[in-house]
């Protein structure tokens, strides 16, 4: 019998918002589980999503998913009326609510989707405690980019 393949880490990957790193400084990551529907977890297994354009927040105690795309299935059910862009619940642990209200209230932190990815069979979403970048920052970041490029590009060459 055959062994089942163990996943790497591109096919637990399922969306990744580009943006995020080249427009805020990440200082913390969070995973956080999601409330989601039967036919957006097989939309999901088909990588149907959009996470580019959403954000997080938190309302009266509860972290929330806002602007996420999810492309339903032709194949879905046809007795129920999927709702693409609808708000999803994201599931946080009090402690980790407790941190993120605190930095977001007082510290003038915002919530960032980073990316969603499959952890032990449940969709995850990477949520990210990020401050705001400046033009200048960008221009920085890049090119140090750049800079490390080359340098392993000369030291390839040896």
């Amino acid at each position: 019998m055959a062994k089942p393949k163990k996943k790497s880490g591109n096919d637990r990957l399922i969306a990744q918002n580009k943006r995020a790193r080249h427009d805020y400084f990440i200082e913390q990551d969070f995973e956080a589980g999601l409330c989601l529907e039967g036919w957006e977890v097989k939309s999901l297994r088909d990588k149907r999503v959009s996470i580019s354009e959403s954000y997080a927040i938190i309302q009266n105690g509860e972290g929330w998913l806002v602007g996420a795309t999810i492309t339903p299935l032709k194949t879905a059910s046809t007795h129920i009326n999927p709702e693409p862009g609808r708000s999803r619940k994201m599931l946080l642990n009090r402690r980790e609510l407790d941190t993120l209200i605190g930095n977001i209230e007082r510290k003038g932190y915002t919530l960032v989707p980073v990316d969603l990815h499959w952890t032990g069979g449940r969709a995850k979403l990477t949520v990210g405690l990020a401050k705001g970048k400046k033009q200048h920052d960008k221009r920085a970041a890049d090119k140090d980019r750049d800079w490390s490029r080359q340098k392993a590009r000369v030291l390839k060459k040896g």
